[in-house]
This record gives structure tokens, sequence and C-alpha cells, in this order.
């Protein structure tokens, strides 16, 4: 491949045991780096039976150890990756270094400002000439890296749609099962029952399934909308369900449905699209952020919490022995 400096596999699939087999509501992430990388990611798509999801990345973004060691989500794929092909030996070499330095406090206490930073900008006052899918995934996202937060500070891997279920179990060993109740009160699922859940993911998969046949332009993500990724984004939130942690399941189902909204819209959509549209609107009213007034306070709320969660993080370095 023209360009190639390496590749290699990241993400949750480098954490299980090898005996286990993949869970077929999980993806295989691909990490290519190239002297040329294109604007988008190649993103999920199955093949020879594994579904995967590829990514490319520049070499100064990958090869500089404090780029690397300063940011929430490369330096713990970096880490715990399995190089691919390493024609120079520089991942190999990078992966030493940052196996060496990523539990050094300073290093942690940097992924973790840079993980708020991140939080703080998406948590900013929605404008509202911003489509409401827009905002409402702002706020998710910038909501849900208050439980990515937690995660860096405690060393364990900065894992996407299970965040909150990792982030649980976190919070359990450290005795403080509390905070992890008020970081589902501020995503605003806190009390949903599983039949509630249940309700609300019936309407994420119809939407899912209208949408998969639609044109997508270049929309960044078009390919999680898709056949090949229903069992990442339906069943792997059907499973959490049935595990009783429909909770946890939310932050993903509602970053599903909105990815359906932007393609809906995208279509020009209509009165075809009215039950979709207001099976959305009933989902975010569910999370108190159904009008424009209620996603303005609850990020003006996430914005409050952000001090309380870098407080939680410092006492979580604090209790973790690997901590150097």
């Amino acid at each position: 491949m023209p360009g190639l400096v390496g590749a290699f596999i990241a993400g949750s699939v480098t954490t299980l045991p090898d005996e286990m087999p993949l869970p077929r509501s999980s993806d295989v992430d691909i990490t290519v780096v190239l002297e040329q990388p294109p604007a988008r990611k190649l993103g999920k798509f199955c093949y020879q039976g594994v579904l995967l999801e590829v990514s490319f990345e520049a070499p100064e973004r990958i090869l500089s150890i404090e780029s690397v060691l300063g940011d929430p989500h490369l330096a713990g794929s970096v880490k715990a990756m399995q190089i691919v092909t390493d024609p120079s030996g520089h991942l190999e070499s990078l992966q030493s270094e940052v196996a060496e330095k990523y539990a050094y406090a300073r290093w942690v206490r940097e992924r973790c400002r840079a993980a708020a930073a991140l939080a703080a900008s998406r948590l900013r006052p929605p404008d509202r000439a911003t489509p409401l899918h827009e905002a409402v995934t702002s706020w998710l996202f910038g909501a849900s890296l208050t439980a990515l937060i937690l995660l860096l500070a405690g060393l364990r891997p900065p894992t996407v749609r299970r965040r909150y279920v990792e982030v649980r179990k976190l919070l359990l060993e450290h005795g403080r099962p509390d905070f992890h109740e008020e970081l589902l009160q501020l995503l605003g699922c806190s009390e949903w029952s599983q039949s509630q859940a249940e309700k609300h993911l019936n309407s994420v998969a119809n939407a899912f399934d209208r949408a998969t046949g639609l044109p997508k332009g270049n929309f960044t993500y078009a390919a999680d909308i898709s056949d090949a990724a229903r069992p990442v984004a339906i069943s792997g939130s059907r499973e959490l369900i049935e595990q009783g942690l429909q909770r946890e399941a939310v932050f993903w189902m509602v970053a599903t449905y909105s990815r359906c909204q932007w393609i809906f819209d995208f279509n020009r959509f209509d009165d075809e699209a009215c039950p979709f549209r207001m099976g959305y609107l009933s989902t975010i009213s569910d999370l108190g952020v159904g009008s424009w007034a209620d996603l303005e306070a609850s990020c003006g709320q996430g914005l409050a919490f952000l001090p309380r969660v870098m407080a939680m993080a410092e006492a979580l370095m604090d209790a973790t022995p690997e901590m150097k």
C-alpha cells in the first residue's frame, strides 16, 4: 500500500483472553498509519465473517510519544495494540515506551484534563439553529466523557459503547456506586426500567433498519448505520438490557438514534419520517432533553459537574496501586 507506515489492532478485542470467542456484538478495530491518510475512516465492514472497523492515522500524530501519551483515546490503544505490520519497527518501539510511561501520574492527569476539555467544549450551550439531533449528540458525548475521565484515572481501557458498563465496575470496586448513579442522573436515565429501555430500543431498531437503506452522502458515521453494524448497534444494546444494564445501554442507543436522524434529514424525509421523528423525540424526552430549554439546562448541569468528576478522578488515581 503506498505510504503505509504500519497497522495495528486496537480496542476491546486486545483485552479478551485468547481462548474467548469474539462476541457477535463486538467489532475488531484496526488502525492503519498512512503518510497521507484519507479524511474519512473506512468504518465498519465484514471480512471473512469478522466485523472490522478501520480508521486511519497520520505518522506525525501516532509516532510522537508525547502526542500519544497525552491523548485520552490513543494512549490506551497504543499501549494494548497488537501490531499487524511495522516495516520500520517504529510501532514496536513506540508501544514499549508508551507501556512504560502509561501509568505515570503526569500523563494520566494530562489525559483526564484533555478529556475534560473536550467534554466542556461539547457541553457548551447549543446554537438553536443547529439541527436538534446534532445538538443532542454534542450534549450526549459531552456528558458521557465524565465516565471516560474516570476510566482513564483508573487505568481502564477507554471504551466507547460500553463505557458506562465499565465505569460501573470501576466505581463498585472502589466502593462508590453512588457516584455511578450521579453519572446516570447526568445522562437522564437513572430511573429507566428494562421495559422502558426495550420500548425505546425497538424504536431505535425500526429507525436503524429504515436508515440503513437510504443514501448517506458524506456522513462520517455512515458505516455505523449499516447491515454489518447492526449486531453492534442493536444487538449489543439488547444484550445489555437483558443483563439488567438497561441504563448503561442508553448512551449508545441514543447515539445510534441521533445518527439515524442525520440520515433522515439528509434525505429530506417529511411525512414518511414522522414516526421515526416522534420516536426520537419520545426517547430524548425521557432523558429530560426533549426541548431546547431542557437541553441547555442539561449542558449547564454537565459543566457544573465536571469539577466533581475531576476530584473523583484524583481519588481514583490515589487508590490505584499501578499508578507511578
